[in-house]
């Protein structure tokens, strides 16, 4: 499987795969199951198609999807209100994103390409590369040290955030079987939080065995009186490292919601 990496300014270009993979078998562990515990809630824009939701520096970020609908956006989480918002050409599906350094890297769903931008010093977004994969593009978070990128599948892939080369792979199963329809991921506190594409579950996965060990059940989170035609799945989960808070949402949700980790 070959990644692509181009970066902009200035312009080089790598290309190539790392054999460096790997696959957890799954374990015959049973994952202990939590009911969501909401903190606090907060208004959420009804319009956004949510498909990725990060903190960069204590600032909210979100994507959203659906073509000619696809924006990042800066978000005031407490009010639900932007400061600022980036529209992509509709030629593009956009999908999860996530900080690494001062660069935030965005997935597209069938387009085979992840842009990559920083902000300058005014604050205005600046495009500094492109990378190219050959699967879909679903979600994505970092470790710290990788980018780890989901495409819908039940393996997690680990990329190289200057190559895009993929370093490894991990294997996600639930109760010994593999899990498909890994969506939106978010890194806390040394595990992937994870949505589960069409269901009301989030999943914790440990990073290192690939095997799920948690699963916070968010039936009925949003209430029915809330919902309308276009309400669509649960999808979205951030981590401010500053305090340790966890939010998440969903794609067209009225509203966001502080929770607690049941660890």
């Amino acid at each position: 499987m070959k990644y692509l990496l181009r970066i902009l300014l200035p312009v080089i270009l790598i290309a190539g795969f790392s054999s460096a993979t790997y696959a957890q078998e799954g374990k015959a562990v049973t994952a202990k199951k939590h009911r969501v515990q909401v903190l606090a809630e907060y208004p959420h824009d009804v319009t956004s198609y949510t498909q990725g939701l990060c903190f960069k520096d204590g600032v909210m970020w979100e994507t959203t999807g659906q073509y000619g609908e696809s924006h990042l956006i800066k978000v005031n989480y407490k009010t639900g209100k932007w400061s600022r918002k980036w529209k992509f050409s509709r030629r593009y599906f956009i999908e999860g994103s996530c900080w690494f350094g001062e660069n935030i890297f965005i997935l597209t769903w069938m387009e085979h390409t992840c842009f990559v931008f920083t902000l300058d010093a005014k604050g205005k977004l600046k495009k500094v590369g492109t990378a190219s994969y050959p699967s879909e593009g679903w979600g994505i978070t970092t470790d710290g040290k990788s980018l780890i990128m989901s495409d819908g599948t039940s393996v997690l892939r680990f990329m190289d955030p200057n190559s895009f080369y993929c370093k490894s792979t991990l294997k996600v199963t639930y109760n010994g079987k593999p899990l498909e329809n890994i969506n939106e991921l978010e890194w806390i506190e040394g595990k992937i939080w994870a949505n589960v594409y069409l269901t009301d579950n989030i999943v914790i996965i440990d990073p290192e065995t690939g095997v799920v060990t948690d699963v916070i059940d968010c039936k009925g989170l949003l209430p029915d009186k809330q919902k309308n035609k276009a309400t669509d799945v649960l999808n979205g989960i951030a981590y401010n490292p500053l305090d340790k808070s966890i939010y998440i949402t969903g794609k067209y949700w009225p509203r966001l919601y502080k929770v607690k980790s049941p660890n």
